[in-house]
């Protein structure tokens, strides 16, 4: 299934800015950056439920802030791309 993560971390300290780029290193194991800080992951459950352990484990919950959309397995038919820089399809092969 398709899983939009965002998250918003607060990096007005070093603790945070140390947050932000281990939420990051999180999400592109499992996925593409598409924005700053918006991710596109082609997961299953357990590696959902894995992804949401490993950020909560990261996060401090009274600064900073994510956010899981889960697009299903019909996600193609629910993303809309206008701009620049499109993804790589994660269904796709890997070699063309």
């Amino acid at each position: 299934m398709m899983v939009l993560i965002t998250y918003d971390v607060n990096t007005t300290t070093g603790q945070g800015v140390r947050r932000l780029a281990k939420v990051a290193k999180v999400c592109t194991n499992y996925g593409q950056r598409v924005q700053n800080s918006v991710f596109e992951c082609l997961v299953d459950n357990t590696q959902l439920a894995m992804i949401k352990k490993q950020i909560q484990d990261i996060i401090d919950v009274e600064k900073d802030s994510v956010r899981y959309y889960v697009l299903g397995e019909q996600y193609k038919n629910r993303i809309e791309h206008i701009g620049k820089k499109q993804g790589v399809d994660l269904a796709g092969p890997l070699i063309c």
